[in-house]
């Protein structure tokens, strides 16, 4: 087996009992990136061949001399091109930050560092992760390994294709929006949405207001998934709502006994999602899987207005992407350098008062005391990860579905914001495949808190399927 088809326990294990070197590994992932990466575009920034060469023999002789940094000793990572890496450009996907170098490392950056990873680039992301679809006028368009003229989905698109295409073991993204569970779904890998706090964030000029994004782990497994999660997990003073504790309860075993489990089928949440045919069979078809793990799976009911729900999510959106751009945007010479949806996003925020900005937490309020109604009922609920399969990778965003026109440019992926608004634990795993041979995932959502609950619940999931072992054609 290629050591780019390993997973990442497994190779770090390899290097831990030194039957593998960080070299051949580095120089197995450089040529896989060399042969591949041109077709997709998935990893950007890319660093000097020789300079992660010589830290991986820096690695292997820390080794030799008894001295490991943790389980990604000497593994190649690429972070999200949203996350500062001080010694690396930060674009954000834009060109007005084309040269970027930021101060200091994000705080689950320093962690990836501690835990031994070399950083070697980074993964390419929609200008400012605005859009579930992976397009910048710094990098261009990341392609859809499993079909080179479809969308890899997005925020954390390149990442995502990376991951399926075999160019890093495991990686790390964000979700504000469905950024790791749409690029799941749309390249068949695992994307976990951590509960907000789960993961600090920052540094930050702001560390108070935000509830909306998180960081997060992607990978070719769950566990893999939560061994990542293991070291980006854990209080910082630095992040002031980031949970106690250190991560450590993620790195355990996740085999559970699943059966008399409840799991609520939320569909199209009564009508008001609409959905590219196709789309609910697949996953509807999918959760017989948890039926025969003995978990009881129904047609569930949120009991609530989902478009009240959606305009509180417009709100507070426009209100914290405001307080991100308003700078640029008060620059002529810079906001002439936004992509539309930015200003049209800004423009949003600026034409909110405070009652409006209240009037939406109010709103968000009421849906969390609906959903934990909901989930008296049941330990899990499951909603699909993408509104249509992957498409035209030259389409900005998707205008119609399933007849009904798309009123905003993320009115398409309005499936994810019901977990999103109120910062549930989201994990999504793979689905199945079109007709046409492109994926599609569902979304396990938790509890409040419960990210270790979901993961145990997609650990089942996946050793009960074969979705993951299937690669893309000609990779």
């Amino acid at each position: 087996m290629e050591l780019t088809s390993l997973s990442a326990l497994e190779l770090s294990q390899g290097i831990r009992e030194r039957r593998l070197s960080c070299r051949e590994v580095m120089q197995a992932y450089l040529s896989r990136i060399a042969g591949f990466n041109p077709k997709i575009n998935a990893i950007v920034s890319l660093r000097d061949e020789d300079r992660l060469l010589a830290e991986a023999d820096e690695r292997d002789r820390e080794l030799a001399a008894g001295m490991y940094r943790g389980w990604l000793h000497g593994i190649p990572q690429a972070v999200k091109d949203l996350a500062a890496t001080k010694d690396i450009v930060t674009t954000f996907g834009s060109p007005i930050l084309k040269d970027f170098l930021p101060p200091e490392d994000a705080i689950h950056v320093e962690r990836l560092r501690s835990a031994g990873a070399i950083l070697i680039g980074k993964t390419n992301t929609p200008e400012f992760g605005l859009g579930s679809h992976t397009f910048n006028p710094v990098f261009g368009p990341t392609r859809n390994p499993w079909d080179s003229a479809k969308s890899a989905g997005g925020s954390s698109g390149g990442a995502a294709a990376a991951l399926v295409a075999r160019l890093l073991p495991v990686a790390d993204g964000s979700d504000m929006m469905g950024s790791l569970r749409n690029p799941a779904a749309y390249n068949n890998v695992i994307g976990l949405r951590p509960s907000y706090g789960r993961v600090p964030s920052g540094p930050s000029p702001e560390v108070f207001f935000d509830g909306m994004a998180t960081d997060g782990p992607m990978g070719r497994s769950v566990a893999d998934v939560a061994m990542l999660l293991s070291t980006q997990a854990g209080y910082d003073p630095r992040a002031p709502q980031s949970f106690e504790g250190d991560g450590s309860e993620f790195a355990g075993p996740l085999a559970a006994d699943m059966s008399g489990k409840r799991i609520g089928w939320l569909g199209d949440l009564g009508g008001h999602i609409p959905f590219e045919p196709g789309v609910l069979d697949l996953c509807g078809n999918a959760l017989k899987v948890f039926e025969d793990l003995g978990c009881t799976v129904e047609l569930a009911s949120t009991g609530f207005d989902m478009e009240r729900v959606w305009t509180s999510w417009l709100t507070l959106r426009h209100w914290r992407v405001l307080a991100r751009l308003a700078p640029l945007y008060n620059d002529p010479a810079k906001r002439a350098l936004l992509k539309p949806e930015a200003i049209w996003e800004v423009e949003g925020g600026l034409a909110l008062s405070l009652a409006d900005i209240q009037a939406a937490s109010e709103v968000r309020s009421q849906w969390h005391r609906a959903v934990l109604r909901v989930f008296a009922s049941y330990d899990y609920l499951i909603l699909p990860a993408a509104q249509l399969f992957p498409f035209d990778v030259d389409l900005h965003w998707p205008k119609e579905i399933g007849g009904k026109t798309m009123d905003t440019y993320h009115r398409w992926m309005e499936v994810v914001v019901p977990a999103s608004l109120l910062g549930l634990p989201v994990l999504a795993v793979p689905a199945g495949f079109s007709d046409n041979g492109l994926p599609m995932g569902f979304q396990i959502i938790g509890r409040p808190r419960a990210d270790l609950d979901v993961l145990k619940l997609g650990h089942a999931y996946e050793q009960a399927t074969d979705w993951l072992g299937r690669t893309p054609p000609g990779f």
